[in-house]
């Protein structure tokens, strides 16, 4: 998707606002790179101009050319990413992408961050690197075998509350719907899904407890919705805060 850079810019303030505005770009950068990487990879035309790869606090992305402004209105990303595109065995050129798209993130909330006291600065740090870098969601779609917690026979190994990697989800026994991978899939498994959480868009991953909303279906990590395992065994349906939220509005 091709948007003005002008779009890209918000200004959060607090400690809070600038976790926000960082999950949802970095959203936008996982998509960018996983489900949605067909559509950014032929968006990198050689041919073009300079081209950047921006993170959008709704959690979409763009490929555009950088702001005109000098010095520009916030930190930009790396600049003329497609000009290696096809310079590169595929996966490394993506990989390079993922580790760009994190120095950029990291300097955008640091730049909102500016003004922030020492205490809030390292509260900050400390709630980005909770989540998974871009680059740790890319590289997760190449190692991330079996982890749906399904057999070949589709049956789910996880209990209906507990499983023993400690994914919990109450009315469905079943994993989130993780990719399927085959032994030659090396170019091609771009085409198949991916399950994000709901509210900061990482990639899923069984090693983490997750939780499954039975009235929209999203997945959702459990620090992102505040729920911990032992609150998720006496949920019988659990709803997430937005449909929660829709339903009070109601």
């Amino acid at each position: 998707m091709d948007m003005a850079p002008a779009s890209v810019s918000s200004n959060p303030r607090s400690v809070e606002e600038i976790y926000k505005d960082f999950s949802g770009r970095r959203a936008g950068l996982v998509r960018a790179l996983t489900s949605d990487v067909d559509d950014f990879y032929s968006s990198c035309d050689p041919d073009k101009e300079n081209l950047c790869l921006y993170g959008l606090p709704n959690g979409t992305w763009a490929v555009a050319p950088p702001a005109e402004e000098v010095p520009p209105e916030m930190p930009e990303p790396a600049l003329g990413i497609n000009f290696a595109r096809d310079g590169m065995q595929r996966r490394d050129w993506l990989s390079l992408v993922a580790v760009h798209s994190d120095s950029w993130l990291i300097s955008v909330a640091f730049f909102f961050g500016a003004r922030l006291n020492a205490n809030d600065r390292k509260r900050l740090f400390s709630m980005v690197s909770d989540l998974p870098s871009v680059f740790e969601a890319f590289s997760d779609r190449k190692h991330g075998r079996d982890r749906s917690g399904v057999d070949s026979s589709g049956k789910s190994r996880h209990s209906l509350k507990r499983g023993s990697d400690g994914h919990v989800k109450n009315s469905r026994a079943t994993a989130p719907p993780a990719k399927q991978y085959d032994d030659d899939d090396d170019e091609d498994d771009e085409e198949h899904t991916e399950t994000f959480c709901g509210t900061c868009g990482g990639l899923y991953n069984s090693n983490e407890f997750w939780i499954g909303c039975d009235i929209c279906e999203r997945w959702f990590h459990g620090k992102c919705v505040r729920i911990t395992p032992a609150r998720a065994d006496h949920i019988k349906h659990y709803k997430c805060p937005d449909c929660s939220s829709k339903k009070m509005r109601q």
